[in-house]
């Protein structure tokens, strides 16, 4: 026999569901972006090498590393939700400057010339091929881990 639903119980059942799913959607990307994170950092050290030498990274891999500045500035924002859903951004963080040259150019600068091009145009990408990894696998393993495999992925 069927029941008859009272007023109000469909907008309640409807707000715990809009609860639950953000709440697990804020855990999956944290875990996303830790991934991300975590690749970005293994792609930025191609091998290593002593500053003002050759590197010994070939342009369309990763840099190789000279003091481990760019790779430890690598880290990622908290999850907040904004107009647009939840958002986190993965990149170099302010403020890390290398031990060495005069200059002192900080991390989050060097790391993108190295992202996009230096001036001889070679690049060495560490973060656009940690977010391309991250999407592949890990992310699906992610959606299911915190959604259950019943639900399906939007990536």
């Amino acid at each position: 026999m069927a029941t008859e639903l009272r007023p109000g119980v469909f907008a309640r059942l409807f707000t715990e569901l809009d609860a639950e799913t953000k709440k697990r959607a804020k855990t999956g990307l944290t875990q996303l972006a830790l991934v991300v994170e975590k690749q970005a950092k293994i792609n930025a050290r191609v091998g290593s090498h002593k500053y003002g030498t050759p590197t010994p990274a070939r342009p369309g891999t990763g840099p190789a590393v000279i003091s481990g500045t760019l790779r430890r500035s690598i880290t990622h924002t908290p999850v907040v939700w904004d107009a647009g859903g939840w958002t986190t951004r993965v990149g170099l963080g302010a403020g890390f400057h290398p031990p060495y040259g005069s200059n002192r150019t900080p991390s989050s600068k060097y790391g993108l010339y190295l992202e996009t091009g230096l001036k001889n145009g070679s690049k060495y990408p560490f973060l656009l091929p940690a977010f391309r990894f991250a999407i592949g696998v890990p992310a699906e393993l992610i959606w299911r881990e915190v959604f259950g495999a019943g639900w399906r992925t939007i990536l």
